[in-house]
């Protein structure tokens, strides 16, 4: 195996010394070794040094794994486990291997996504022929200034559910409408959609790019307009449901996933979500997200899964939620509670699937009682 320009006995010796500066030529000497082309490297090899490199990464300055940041960016023989290892440290040394590295793959990115900074997410948004599945996850951080990144990203593939809720979206989040109507792949039924609501420059170029009558549009806007802006903060259901179908196809959906969506306000997107994992009709669950006492969300959360914490969270978000504002009693949790615990997951199975046939939830509710009943006689 050439190493150079280091002999074997050189490395030995650097290997050996317990001073930085050993340490640093070392790391340097091993990363060169993956960019020498002539350089043929067995498995072996190749996870020795890689093994070397995973041990010295912490031990070396922040300019030094910088500089092999840089180099291995591009480099086609670059380890993918060496190439996570870079990609989860500081962004600047994170960066040229996030924006523009081959070897990681989406499941690394989107891990990422999920753990590491905004600073992070915002060069994963940048790089080259983004799949839609980190596309997705991107979209799920809520970060406004990720999103727009990752719209201004022509090379990113948005799926064309993940591209609806972002125009429904656009409706309150002005800094997504600009780069939206600039995406060569934005569907003209979206683009349609969003001169409801779009300033008088973006609504112009969408005027400019699309075939749309613009008198019928201008004859029709002033009445939909009226009747958009009341509902400012809603998401289109449609979009949300396609964006939640397509989250549980991909077997996305998780109780964190619910709540961090709730807690950034999606309300929609939130119900869309809840129906897709209980699999109940979404007229259902906004009745039953937002009745007094919680009963029937109790049954939900206990027959998906969900923990007494993750109830008692999705409980209270819920009461704030609620259109038209809801107070709350600090007795009523409490009692929304005792009720989740005295329900089991078996029970409340069987009721979800009851109100899947049946929305009448309160005949449910009371059948579950009496059965406990029983069950305690």
């Amino acid at each position: 195996m050439a190493l150079e320009p280091l002999s074997a006995e050189q490395l030995i010796s650097l290997a050996r010394q317990k001073s930085d500066q050993a340490r640093e030529q070392l790391f340097e000497a091993m990363g060169d070794v993956f960019l020498e082309r002539n350089t043929v490297l067995t498995l072996q090899e190749r996870a020795l040094i890689t093994d070397i490199l995973e041990k010295l990464i912490r031990e070396v300055s922040r300019e030094i794994r910088r500089k092999l940041a840089v180099k291995l960016a591009e480099a086609p023989g670059t380890p993918r486990e060496l190439a996570v290892l870079l990609a989860n440290d500081e962004i600047d040394i994170a960066s040229p291997v996030l924006i523009r590295s081959k070897v990681l793959e989406d499941a690394d990115l989107i891990e990422i996504v999920r753990n590491r900074s905004t600073q992070h997410l915002l060069a994963i948004a940048m790089r080259r022929d983004l799949s839609t599945a980190v596309a997705d996850a991107l979209v799920e951080s809520g970060e406004k200034d990720v999103i727009r990144t990752l719209l201004e990203n022509q090379d990113a593939h948005i799926s064309r559910a993940t591209m609806a809720y972002l125009v429904e979206q656009s409706k309150a989040v002005d800094e997504f409408q600009e780069p939206l109507v600039k995406r060569r792949d934005l569907p003209g039924d979206l683009a349609r959609r969003m001169c409801l609501w779009v300033s008088a420059a973006i609504r112009q170029s969408l005027l400019e790019r699309f075939s749309i009558d613009v008198d019928k549009l201008d004859d029709s806007l002033e009445p939909i307009a009226r009747e958009e802006a009341e509902r400012l903060q809603e998401a289109d259901p449609d979009a949300a449901g396609a964006l939640a179908q397509a989250l549980g196809e991909g077997r996305k959906l998780t109780p964190r996933l619910l709540m961090q969506t709730l807690r950034r306000g999606e309300v929609p997107l939130f119900e869309a979500m809840l129906a897709e994992m209980s699999g109940l009709r979404p007229a259902l669950i906004r009745r039953l997200c937002y009745e007094p006492g919680g009963q029937g969300l109790a049954v939900v959360a206990r027959g998906i899964g969900l923990s007494r914490e993750e109830f008692a969270s999705i409980y209270l978000l819920t009461r704030k939620a609620r259109p038209g504002g809801m107070s709350l009693d600090p007795a009523d949790l409490g009692r929304a509670l005792e009720f989740f615990d005295r329900i089991n997951h078996g029970n409340a199975a069987t009721v979800i699937g009851r109100w899947r046939r049946d929305p009448d939830y309160l005949y449910a509710i009371r059948s579950v009682e009496e059965q406990q009943g029983r069950q305690r006689a």
